[in-house]
């Protein structure tokens, strides 16, 4: 356990919470000594951990690049290289070592370390813990994505349509903090409107929900 420690650069007060962390359910069923709860508390961890990151990060992307963003740190094939990268797979207890090489298993005992940090020493230390684990990534399973006015342009091009046009259809709200509302027109199709804080924003809007008319799955529904 120091040894794994070490590579976790986190001393755990409570070391119960770290062997339930690594112990896989054929080892035991009860749930106060597997990893199945634990695993439950640190998916939710690192997916604020995850978010927070990438929306401080990336404060110009709106919502759909940065789910795009966020579903490529969070998927199970990542958290299964990060529990590699930190050497997990190698303190599981389990009958068959066969799962120390399964994706489903590795994944569930990262998160179920993070939730183990989390309960240990609380939400700030395991956020940090995710966030300098995770930050390397970035760079490598994450690119920047398009923002879904180009994409847009880009689908309208490939589909034998017109080029998209913005129209500001109102706005509403204080001078200081105005709220717009602009109309995606694509010749053939019904107009989708989208509001933001500027217009910019709102065509963004406008934009993913005229992408999503079109099939196109971008950003949340």
């Amino acid at each position: 356990m120091q040894e794994l420690e070490k590579k976790l650069e986190h001393v755990f007060k409570n070391r119960h919470l770290l062997r339930q962390a690594l112990t896989h359910t054929s080892k035991t069923a009860r749930l106060s000594e597997n990893y199945e709860r634990l695993e439950f508390l640190g998916d939710r961890v690192l997916g604020v951990a995850v978010a927070e990151m990438v929306y401080r990060l990336f404060p110009d992307e709106p919502e759909g690049s940065l789910s795009q963003r966020f579903m490529a740190l969070v998927c199970k094939e990542t958290v299964a290289e990060m529990a590699l990268k930190l050497g997990l797979d190698g303190y599981i207890a389990a009958e068959s070592v066969d799962v120390h090489h399964n994706d489903n298993v590795l994944c569930d005992v990262c998160e179920a370390v993070i939730g183990a940090i989390y309960l240990d020493a609380g939400a700030a230390e395991a956020i940090a813990f995710v966030q300098k684990n995770w930050r390397p990534l970035l760079d490598t399973h994450t690119r920047p994505p398009k923002d879904a006015k180009t994409t847009l342009q880009e689908v309208a091009h490939e589909k034998g349509l017109s080029a998209p046009r913005y129209v500001e259809i109102g706005r509403e709200g204080a001078e200081h903090d105005p709220v717009f509302y602009m109309q995606a027109e694509i010749d053939g199709l019904e107009p989708e409107q989208g509001r933001g804080h500027n217009k910019k924003a709102a065509e963004q809007n406008a934009a993913e929900k005229m992408l999503r008319k079109l099939g196109v799955n971008y950003g949340k529904k």
